[in-house]
């Protein structure tokens, strides 16, 4: 980036957690949401970083989203917990649930974190990684607004459905992936429509059903599902365990109830931890870790494969020690946040772009 700031980790933390206190969020959620903007940075998944931080100020201008409630936590059942987020955004429901959940892991060898009433626009890794880092597997799913079109339809009807999976390593990070069921989330075609770049094929169609490479019609369009009915099964499921299972909505449902076009769908996140050693007669974990390691040196000693998660930890080493590139009219609209000022242009999520002006007095 030309026209761009660089900013350390520790200056991104502290922009957007001071642009959310100053647009009215409560300490705990600025911090919260900081915390998974400036992941996302330092990995490099820039969709899901500082350029989120209209969708949270457009959740709370709209009156869709708590800017203090305190998440509920209750217990279910010994191994499912819920978290009730109070229609506030997902980042502190999650990290409330974050170690109940892996201590009830620990103890019964498998259980569920049910969060609900969310919204949603973070990137899922984050909870899985943590889970991880713990020697637990885990497993996210989230719906969201519905974008995509099932295989053999025109009209949107499934969210991009992101599910995450993170397996601990010994002597290395987790392995992680995270992923939408659609081909392409949706803040990659807005980042594409911002710089002015066409789309791959197979990514969307037009809103008369024709596949289009064009982001601007994409997004007025439908996205696809990746392979075809494989991916809208996934979509499918996805829908169903982040909805009707915990009691909250599917994607079309939390269209109709995000009547302000905020782009931050409410509803509900699955996340389910296993501990490995409880699944072997006598729980060694490291060996069952060893066992894993050696499927991942076959796979990495292919010319060309990687394992999922390498690209950001190698972002993630890079970002640590040089920092990120902001763009400098994104650097302009945090500035007017944490100032309390609104931004000219309002983020939308309207089916057309995603924009950040210039602050307005």
């Amino acid at each position: 980036m030309t026209d761009a700031v660089r900013m350390s980790l520790e200056e991104v933390h502290a922009a957007a957690k001071a642009a959310m206190l100053g647009q009215g969020f409560a300490e705990n959620h600025a911090s919260a949401i900081a915390n998974t903007v400036t992941a996302a940075e330092r990995d490099e998944c820039r969709h899901h970083g500082l350029f989120r931080l209209p969708f949270y100020v457009n959740g709370l201008r709209s009156g869709q989203a708590s800017p203090d409630i305190e998440p509920v936590l209750t217990e279910l059942s010994p191994s499912v917990i819920k978290v009730d987020a109070g229609y506030a955004f997902s980042p502190l429901a999650l990290e409330t649930g974050d170690a109940p959940l892996a201590e009830r892991a620990k103890e019964f060898g498998i259980a569920a974190l049910a969060v609900t009433n969310a919204l949603n626009v973070a990137a899922l890794w984050p909870e899985v990684e943590r889970l991880a880092v713990r020697g637990l597997v885990g497993f996210a799913f989230v719906s969201s607004s519905p974008y995509v079109a099932p295989a053999g339809g025109m009209k949107p009807l499934f969210g991009t459905n992101p599910m995450a999976f993170a397996w601990p390593r010994l002597d290395n990070p987790p392995m992680v992936f995270d992923q939408a069921s659609s081909a392409s989330a949706r803040g990659e075609i807005q980042l594409r429509l911002r710089d002015g770049e066409t789309l791959p094929d197979g990514w969307a169609i037009d809103n008369e059903g024709r596949p289009t490479n064009d982001p601007q019609q994409a997004l007025l369009g439908a996205q696809l599902p990746f392979g075809g009915f494989k991916g809208s099964n996934i979509a499918l499921m996805v829908e169903l365990l982040a909805g009707p299972l915990l009691g909250d909505k599917i994607s079309f449902e939390q269209a109709a109830h995000d009547k302000a076009n905020t782009g931050a769908p409410c509803g509900g996140e699955l996340v389910i931890a296993i501990d490995p050693a409880k699944f072997v007669a006598g729980g060694d974990r490291a060996a069952q870790l060893r066992h894993a390691e050696t499927l991942f040196s076959r796979l990495l000693a292919q010319d060309g494969a990687r394992l999922p998660s390498g690209r950001r930890y190698e972002a993630r080493r890079r970002t640590t020690a040089e920092g990120v590139m902001v763009p400098r009219s994104l650097v302009a609209s945090i500035e007017a946040y944490a100032a309390g000022r609104q931004v000219t242009e309002r983020a939308t999520y309207e089916g057309d772009h995603i924009t950040a002006g210039a602050a307005s007095a």
